[in-house]
């Protein structure tokens, strides 16, 4: 086996574990990595048709609490659809390095606000619904990620746990769904995204209940920050790579960016330890 095919075993081996104790986190843990080895254009058919089934399966598990979440997320839901056949056609059309530019541009700043604990409650939800939607649908199908500015918002919103999992499997199944759809009238399936799953399908069969068996032994907040770091490394390194491959910076000058990264996490993981170290020591 080449050294990017045990990657990609071991990298959606870590997701799937993830995904399985998080609910999402799947396609955000394994696109950074993955996007070191393989174009967008091989990687997303792929993922999407293994996320099919992997977002029906959080669904199926979170269904008692999707009547409770459905009216809200409706509004989104809408905008999925117009966002899913612009992103597809991007997918289609733009140079390969600069889908991995966009997708690594566009994750930086979300994952270093989810470490952040920013939240600001929106008090017109139904109103950015639509334009919300668009956006994840077009990030979805451009990326095959969605996870982290979903799990942005739902958190700011004050969503509850089982509500959290419904609301996010609900939209995961519409726009991975939607994308599988268009991916095929566009012609983006090829014997290359193919020939990935024999490598993805395992890790995902075996680290899903892994996750979910693990989360019950771990704490939930600190899981998810310390995936958040490394979501933030990868994306911080593949952005300087990016920079590098696209000529935009030479390669010493690129690599400044993964330092600048790896500051701001630390700091970031330093007050997240220590705001949870506070209560017990008072």
């Amino acid at each position: 086996m080449s050294i990017d095919q045990v990657s990609l075993i071991l990298i959606t081996f870590l997701a799937a574990s993830v995904n399985g104790a998080l609910g999402y986190g799947f396609s955000s843990i394994t696109v950074p990595v993955a996007l070191l080895f393989y174009t967008n254009r091989i990687l997303n058919p792929a993922l999407v048709m293994v996320e099919v089934v992997i977002n029906g399966y959080v669904l199926l598990m979170n269904r008692k609490s999707v009547p409770r979440t459905w009216k809200r997320v409706l509004p989104i839901l809408f905008g999925v659809l117009p966002g899913v056949v612009i992103g597809s056609y991007v997918l289609f059309m733009v140079q390969p390095g600069w889908l991995k530019f966009f997708t690594y541009f566009t994750l930086l700043p979300l994952i270093l606000l989810q470490a952040a604990g920013i939240r600001r409650p929106i008090r017109s939800e139904k109103a950015v619904g639509v334009p919300f939607g668009i956006g994840i649908g077009t990030l979805y199908s451009v990326t095959t990620i969605s996870g982290p500015p979903l799990a942005l918002l739902f958190n700011n919103q004050g969503y509850a746990k089982q509500d959290f999992r419904a609301a996010l499997s609900v939209i995961r199944v519409a726009e991975s769904t939607l994308t599988a759809v268009a991916y095929y009238f566009l012609g983006l399936y090829s014997v290359d995204s193919a020939q990935l799953l024999p490598y993805i399908v395992p890790s995902v069969l075996v680290g899903i209940p892994l996750g979910t068996y693990l989360i019950s032994r771990l704490d939930p907040e600190t899981f998810r920050r310390l995936c958040m770091s490394f979501d933030a490394l990868v994306v911080g390194f593949g952005m300087s790579r990016v920079l590098v491959e696209l000529k935009l910076a030479p390669s010493p000058a690129a690599y400044s960016v993964l330092v600048v990264v790896v500051a701001i996490d630390a700091y970031l993981l330093y007050w997240f330890f220590r705001k949870r170290r506070l209560p017990t020591s008072s």
